[in-house]
């Protein structure tokens, strides 16, 4: 339990309103506050519970409203003398906050349960953040100011959380501050008050430290060794103090940082089990906000001696976060402390090993820091969470390949019992898995199936669509391949298709499948894959490789001019394309990203043109390629592609999907990118997303507003054109395509986006 004497933050007074209480509530991150009288007398408790009572309750809200009409009168307090162990024991689940009185029943303090969360300045230690990275600087700098600042902005660029630094009092701390040389001392407490006393930043300098610190966005830290120089840092204003393990069975140290009611992050090193649990039990008893780290304090500590899963035991201990001080060699071991649940790491860092002093020889170097806190970062995100396992959109991808699907042995008519033995079991995996034999077997088809189907879940579901026709206000297709273009065709009132080209496609006589001209418009799209494992790429920096994606673009516009005349409803076919700006090993900076945008308009002058428009389309920043994810780093920031389209007179292929997942990332709304882009969009690909990979998803399946889509579509793109997107929609004659149909039309509608269709006489819009 934590027990607070500065409570302001949970208090209101009686006469206050409901809008300032609402406030407080937000404020203390609690869920709770309690209301006094202007003399300090306990009137009432007030939680978020209460609130949502009162605003069901209420014909009408009115924030206004004394927050005494809206308080809880049934509340349990706890006496400010009562024995530590009869509030603990009230403090159950259901109380949010105990709040502590005198024998007048006023209120002298709050006690919370064991917080699960700290802030330190901007940042937070919590179970559900990233893990707080301390470079431990300490006296690293060797009495340099200068060292200091280079020290920090080497700590910045590692991608760190805070540096940390230490404060002696020589004078109060060491009874011989002044005879560091003192024959008489031993060895090493001459050698660490020699050191400390050539090393030490005054305080002004490492004021300008902490300053500096901020201007490159860390949290400044330092450990107060002892009294005065903790009063020198509160005076200054540190968001938190570290307490050094030399100094954890310090109580009357402890006890004088806790009561600055600041995060106290304790090092554990040197202390026995029983030190540890009865300064654990001190922390508690004077209210502390702590973090328990378990550490070695040898220098640099063995192996064998790190026992990294007593951290384990410390977080039994405390009830609460741990984290985890390192001075072993190397960067390992906070890694797997990551890995094992600590949310704070710290680590010695150096810009050279071989300098004077004990900390230079265990710390890291910069580039070690760099890569520690970059193989944290992956370790938190490939933790994941304990929920039901889902499949990864690069797993789907795999599955289709890999897996292997139930088919028809022989030709089933509708109506006819299913036997296992009209059943099959063939490569690719993209239709029911084998495990769904039981499901089919003695199921009746209302559709036949020939030798070689596949079969779906529609066929044993009522989840199956009937493709009909559709109403939009604006002109939209379907997603089609050669083979399965006439069939589709004929199944819905379609204005347009979009043809997806697979290099194999390219080799193929289409008239074959469009003998005769369609009253249709047409879309390409360019296939991303070309033979010989060759991903599309017009601004990569491998120029061979740049020009062979050129040529293989020119062959999909010469393609395209072959086609168009056999689409009557289009003047000049759109062709989208994956134009390249991919990485493998982490995303470029803007300006970098920047150059890209001009070598793909330069690869793009090199292609003949005439008759079609090249339209890039938008991309997720974590695209599946069939090489597998990677990061993508243009056309997925909505400035900088309302930049490129004005810049270059074109127009690109928005897909929703991608973009959702591009917002998500960058943490801007997809309204505010629709808004921006729209007005240069031709064609859209539409389908729903989820997170930052959870890309081609059902509609209604993921994140987007879809009445919202509509509204700015309408205003935004009037004259563009859209298909739906799904991932593998194009299964079981399109099914996945109605079922996007069905749902886009209700809210197209819904939006007043979707009233009517236009006429399949309108022809598509020609380029500018």
């Amino acid at each position: 339990m934590i027990t607070l004497k500065n409570y302001s933050k949970f208090v209101v007074f009686v006469e206050d309103s409901m809008s300032l209480a609402l406030n407080k509530i937000s404020e203390n991150k609690s869920r709770i506050i309690f209301v006094v009288t202007s003399g300090g007398h306990l009137e009432g408790v007030l939680t978020d519970g209460d609130v949502r009572r009162w605003l069901v309750s209420s014909n009408e809200i009115n924030l206004d409203v004394s927050v005494s009409k809206v308080m809880n009168r049934n509340y349990a307090s706890v006496a400010h003398d009562a024995p530590r162990e009869k509030v603990m024991a009230m403090l159950t689940p259901s109380i949010l906050a105990l709040p502590m009185v005198d024998d007048n029943h006023r209120l002298v303090g709050v006690t919370l349960p064991r917080t699960l969360r700290l802030d330190v300045g901007a940042r937070a230690i919590a179970e559900d953040a990233p893990c707080f990275i301390i470079a431990e600087i300490g006296n690293n700098h060797n009495g340099s100011l200068e060292a200091a600042i280079n020290l920090i902005d080497l700590a910045a660029n590692a991608g760190v959380d805070c540096a940390k630094f230490q404060m002696r009092d020589m004078k109060t701390l060491y009874h011989k501050h002044e005879k560091h040389g003192d024959a008489g001392e031993d060895l090493g407490a001459q050698y660490t008050l020699d050191l400390l006393a050539k090393f030490q930043l005054s305080d002004d300098d490492l004021y300008r430290a902490f300053d500096h610190c901020a201007k490159r966005g860390l949290e400044p830290m330092c450990t107060p060794w002892d009294e005065a120089s903790l009063e020198k840092l509160e005076a200054y204003g540190v968001p938190g103090y570290k307490v050094a393990s030399a100094d954890f069975t310090n109580h009357a140290l402890l006890s004088q940082i806790a009561s600055k009611q600041k995060p106290m992050l304790c090092s554990t090193g040197m202390s026995t089990e029983a030190e540890i649990s009865e300064s654990v039990r001190h922390l508690e008893f004077v209210g502390a906000p702590y973090v328990l780290l378990h550490c070695n304090s040898t220098y640099p500590t063995p192996d064998k001696d790190v026992n990294l899963r007593y951290m384990q035991h410390l977080r039994g201990l405390s009830r609460g976060l741990v984290g985890y001080s390192g001075h072993e060699r190397g960067i390992h071991v906070p890694i797997a402390a990551v890995a094992l649940g600590a949310k704070v790491i710290e680590k010695h860092f150096t810009t050279d090993r071989g300098m004077e002093g004990n900390d230079h020889k265990v710390s890291i170097l910069p580039d070690e820091l760099t890569a520690m806190v970059q193989a944290i970062r992956q370790i938190e995100v490939a933790m994941g969470t304990e929920e039901a396992r889902t499949i990864s959109q690069g797993e789907l991808m795999n599955r289709e390949v890999l897996a292997k699907s139930l088919v028809a042995g022989q030709d089933i008519p509708a109506g006819v019992e299913i036997t296992e033995a009209m059943l099959d079991t063939k490569s690719p995996g993209k239709g029911l898995q084998p495990n769904r034999l039981r499901d089919l077997v003695g199921h009746k088809l209302s559709a036949g199936k020939v030798k070689g189907d596949f079969f779906f879940e529609s066929d044993i579901s009522s989840m199956g669509v009937t493709a009909r026709n559709y109403s939009f206000d604006a002109r939209w297709g379907i997603p089609v391949r050669y083979h399965d273009f006439d069939k589709l065709l004929s199944m819905s009132n379609m204005d347009l298709v979009e043809i997806h080209l697979s290099y194999k496609d390219m080799n193929e006589d289409f008239h074959k499948y469009i003998p005769e001209p369609l009253d249709l418009g047409l879309v390409i799209h360019a296939p991303e894959l070309f033979a010989g494992d060759h991903t599309l790429d017009l601004c990569t920096s491998d120029e061979d490789y740049r020009r062979h994606s050129v040529k293989e673009l020119a062959r999909v516009a010469e393609l395209t001019r072959k086609l168009a005349p056999y689409f009557k409803k289009t003047e000049r076919p759109c062709i989208v394309a994956n134009v390249g700006g991919f990485t493998h090993h982490g995303h470029l900076s803007r300006m970098e990203a920047m150059a890209l945008y001009e070598k793909v308009h330069a690869s793009l002058q090199e292609i003949d043109l005439s008759g079609v428009e090249i339209i890039p389309q938008t991309m997720p920043p974590y695209p599946w390629h069939f090489g597998g994810q990677q990061f993508h780093n243009i056309f997925t920031h909505g400035d900088e592609i309302v930049e490129f389209c004005e810049k270059f007179g074109m127009r690109i292929c928005l897909d929703v999907s991608h973009s959702k997942l591009s917002c998500n990332h960058q943490k801007v709304s997809l309204a505010s990118f629709l808004t921006k882009v729209a007005p240069y969009t031709a064609h859209y690909h539409i389908a729903d997303a989820k997170g930052v990979d959870g890309e081609g998803l059902q509609i209604g399946e993921g994140e987007i507003d879809w009445m919202e889509f509509f509204s700015i579509y309408k205003k935004g793109s009037p004259n563009a054109t859209f298909i739906p997107e799904i991932w593998q929609g194009h299964k079981n004659n399109g099914e996945g395509a109605w079922i996007a149909l069905e749902r886009l039309e209700e809210f197209a509608n819904a939006s007043g986006a979707g009233a009517s269709n236009i006429s399949n006489n309108v022809p598509y819009e020609k380029s500018a």
